[in-house]
């Protein structure tokens, strides 16, 4: 076994159409966060490989999908599923944030 694991989770936002770069943005803020979580919990030379996907939907409401890919060494004692579950969450978190900004200009 490597230790990579992966995650994936859909996040469904009610919101109104956000333009192209709002989107962009929103987009990018999840992938930081979940990059500084990991970061934050290991050592860079313990991540063999990590890949942060997002897709975004939006018809009746907005969705985004997030997925993690993240291999660590066999002998690392990290639970690879949990770190990925909080940084997601933290993700989460920071978009819904940064939603609230944009709704408040409107």
């Amino acid at each position: 076994m490597d230790g990579g694991r992966s995650g994936k989770r859909v996040i469904h936002i009610g919101l109104p159409e956000l333009s192209e770069e709002q989107l962009i943005d929103i987009s990018e803020l999840a992938q930081e966060t979940i990059i500084k979580e990991v970061f934050d919990a290991l050592n860079r030379s313990d991540v063999k490989d990590i890949e942060v996907t997002m897709r975004i939907n939006q018809e009746d409401t907005l969705d985004l999908e997030v997925e993690v890919y993240l291999e660590v060494p066999i002998f690392l004692k990290v639970d690879v599923d949990e770190l990925i579950e909080k940084a997601v969450e933290k993700a989460y978190e920071a978009v819904e944030k940064r939603l609230k900004e944009l709704a408040a200009k409107d």
